[in-house]
């Protein structure tokens, strides 16, 4: 099943990317693209094996090198692939599919023995009154599940799998390798490496062993976490598939609970601090004033000093939200924003004349470097 499409555009990254980032994002098309998830669908499965393939290359040091440098040709020429795509069978990828989850290498025996389900992914929306304490959430999703009906099997109640002729039970083949130089071991394409064929399906799963259930968790979000952070709950995910574990032994895979921090009318996070705009009136800038601030724990007082400019920061500190791994609180950042009143009554404006004739009429933009910046730019 060679693909000709460039692998890094299959995997959805950049020629630059790192060992962590390709197998991120093979992770995430992997899981869109299963079989499990989309069956009948033989384009879904296409582009599964194709993610496979150039997870395959791109994860392997030598083989990405040869490609980067000549690229399919290079792979073709060498026998740098690694593995026939034209021969591979579903089971094959789903081998190697479960082999990043499972975060372990090794043969195909190894595998199977160390059977691991698949992860699953939900999202949970918090603000930033949650991400300050810290909070529970319920979260939905559904799972493939061992089928109760036939407990996993496939098989309609009261009957039994049959041993499948092709393999004789044993769950895989020998087939040609590359050029018929040598010869390897795949799993059964008949029985996808079960060893058994069902005669009689189950009527609520139609023989796959597994169905979708719905399921239901509270789930602790700590405080201090980031918008996309995830939380991992251990054993919520899938029981491994019915071609690694007819019978669901093997470990469940986890559930990765995905945060998103919504926008705050307020403040604006940076890392573990808040920024918040203060606006003042130019008399409390200018003569000084304490003011209340809002923060996300209740209100606290600022000292406004004299002769304060627009722009000025000003910090409170331990009004932020707690660091995530050693709880230290972060600071409330606040820049002033000096608003000037749209009216007037008729005594302010009176006072703010007579404040005018005191005021020195004659600016010297070189005194300032906001005005030099600005005669720079006109050629004043």
């Amino acid at each position: 099943m060679t693909t000709t499409r460039d692998y890094y555009e299959v995997l959805s990254v950049e020629r630059s990317a790192d060992g962590d980032e390709i197998k991120r994002s093979y992770r995430r098309l992997a899981m869109k693209f299963h079989p499990d998830r989309n069956p009948d669908d033989k384009e879904a499965e296409q582009k599964f094996k194709e993610c496979a393939e150039a997870y395959e290359v791109l994860s392997d040091d030598s083989k990405r090198k040869i490609y980067d440098q000549y690229g399919h040709e290079g792979l073709r020429g060498r026998g740098a692939a690694g593995h026939d795509f034209n021969r591979m069978n579903v089971d094959d990828i789903f081998s190697m599919f479960n082999d990043i989850f499972s975060g372990g290498g090794g043969r195909q025996g190894q595998r199977r023995a160390q059977a691991r389900g698949y992860d699953l992914e939900t999202e949970v929306v918090l603000d930033l009154n949650d991400v300050l304490t810290g909070v529970s959430k319920d979260v939905e999703f559904t799972r493939m599940d061992i089928c109760d009906t036939c407990t996993g099997t496939g098989a309609k109640p009261g009957t039994e799998p049959i041993t499948c002729d092709t393999c004789a039970g044993q769950g895989k083949v020998q087939q040609a390798g590359l050029g018929g130089m040598f010869r390897m071991v795949v799993a059964c394409p008949t029985c996808r490496g079960r060893g058994k064929m069902i005669k009689d399906k189950c009527d609520k799963c139609h023989g796959k062993g597994r169905v979708g259930k719905k399921r239901s968790l509270s789930v602790k979000i700590p405080a201090g976490i980031h918008d996309g952070q995830a939380v991992r709950v251990p054993g919520e995910g899938e029981p491994p598939a019915a071609e690694q574990s007819p019978n669901g032994q093997g470990a469940r895979g986890d559930l990765h609970v995905v945060v998103r921090v919504k926008s705050h009318d307020l403040f604006e996070r940076d890392g573990d601090h808040l920024l918040m705009e203060m606006p003042i009136s130019f008399t409390q800038a200018a003569l000084g004033a304490e003011v209340e601030m809002p923060t996300l724990d209740g209100k606290r007082t600022l000292n406004i000093k004299k002769g304060t400019q627009y722009g000025d920061l000003f910090r409170i500190d331990d009004a932020g939200l707690p660091n995530l791994r050693n709880g230290h609180m972060g600071d409330l950042i606040v820049v002033t924003k000096i608003e000037t009143p749209k009216k007037l009554t008729k005594k302010q404006e009176e006072l703010l004349r007579e404040f005018a004739e005191t005021e020195d009429k004659h600016v010297n933009p070189e005194s300032h470097g906001f005005w030099k910046k600005i005669t720079d730019i006109i050629g004043g």
